[in-house]
């Protein structure tokens, strides 16, 4: 070929796109006029920086993320969901089968957790069986506090059951002064009363009932009164998991997902056991627990609750993150307000003059008591102890 390499030039046509241009380069320079080829010498204008746009997108978005009312706001969000949809799940006038729909709840709970590490959203230790061996213990007594607390949703209402969660406070309080050494003060005294008198007014109806010989108002799935015995068991187990898992939690150092990842992997095993052995599995039973006309929901919903414990716990770390482990405490104990108006507005639960009072007395107690571990938090740096 006789071309010479003048014979091709890289050109940039308006449009800014690059190709090759058959116009030798000093032909192209002399056919322009004189200003023209100033201007084609001169630098080109710079273009509008991708980079900067995306960056100021980034920031935009950080600062959303990173705002403590949005992470507030999904967290009271996500607990609200898990406790209506596993209070929908177990008031089904046949359900029977909780060991199973804890099971499944744990086995999507433990799919999540991989799925966010294996697109790096979170991380967490490799399995050890030495850790394993050492928090079995600590899942089993999870799998008693997830069916008595699943048992005490089946039998009772909402705004009852959030009321009686409180009395966990004080069982796990008085653990604290007999396996740490802690001692409990004289307003710390005063939140416990407030607890104590929440639940009393709440069961007000219930107790009424029973001293007078009437016969107890009978509550999806069975008697109230089967509720309370499980409530109270749910009280006792769920102190004695926070207390074990403390102590357990110092000597394995687990993170808050090494903590979710095993007490749910560990779970799995024993509900599957349970449910093979204590829950009717026939044909018959099947269709009543999971009746064809709602069966695709309930599964859902089931799937779904057990996807809501990772959100809580996300959630948890997010707010402790963009916030404080204070400020988290506090939401914890405002959150009871609408958890238990979730009851009334989504189930029918009557609202009533004791349900109410109930309600606020609960709400102002564990608002005292949130209020106090701060102080005693803030006395603990200063060289105090106490509760």
């Amino acid at each position: 070929m006789s071309e010479s390499k003048a014979d091709y030039t890289l050109a940039m046509n308006d449009d800014g796109e690059i190709g090759t241009d058959t116009k030798p380069q000093h032909d192209l320079e002399s056919s322009l006029p004189l200003l023209d080829r100033a201007s084609r010498h001169a630098a080109p204008p710079p273009p509008p920086s991708r980079r900067s746009s995306e960056l100021q997108y980034r920031s935009a978005t950080d600062r959303i993320l990173n705002h403590s009312a949005l992470p507030v706001f999904s967290y009271c969000v996500a607990s609200i969901l898990m406790t209506v949809v596993n209070k929908y799940v177990v008031s089904g006038s046949h359900f029977n089968m909780n060991f199973l729909l804890l099971a499944i709840q744990s086995t999507v709970c433990v799919g999540c957790v991989a799925a966010c590490k294996h697109f790096g959203v979170i991380s967490y230790r490799d399995w050890d069986t030495n850790d394993a061996r050492k928090w079995f213990p600590i899942s089993f007594l999870l799998v008693c506090v997830i069916y008595t607390g699943s048992k005490s949703l089946q039998f009772l209402t909402i705004p009852i059951y959030t009321i009686f969660k409180n009395l966990t406070i004080v069982i796990i309080a008085y653990g604290e002064v007999l396996w740490f050494g802690g001692h409990v003060t004289g307003l710390t005294l005063i939140s416990f009363a407030l607890m104590v008198v929440s639940s009393l007014v709440a069961a007000s109806s219930d107790i009424a009932n029973f001293l007078s010989g009437a016969s107890i108002v009978t509550k999806a799935g069975g008697a109230s009164s089967a509720g309370y015995l499980w409530m109270f068991a749910n009280c006792f187990v769920s102190a004695g998991f926070v207390l074990a898992m403390r102590k357990r939690i110092k000597i394995t150092n687990f993170s808050d997902w090494d903590t979710l990842r095993y007490n749910n992997l560990l779970s799995i095993p024993v509900l599957a056991f349970f449910s093979l052995l204590l829950e009717d599995w026939s044909s018959e039973s099947l269709a009543a627990n999971f009746p064809e006309k709602n069966r695709f929901a309930l599964l859902s919903l089931m799937a779904f609750s057990g996807a809501a414990a990772v959100g809580i716990s996300f959630c948890t770390a997010w707010v402790i993150r963009t916030t404080s482990s204070t400020t988290f405490s506090m939401v914890g104990a405002l959150n009871k307000l609408p958890v238990a108006a979730s009851g009334i507005l989504f189930f029918g639960d009557a609202a009533t003059v004791a349900n109410v009072v109930g309600i606020l007395f609960g709400f102002i107690a564990g608002l005292v008591c949130k209020l106090l571990v701060m102080f005693h938090l803030r006395r603990a740096l200063k060289g105090g102890n106490g509760i």
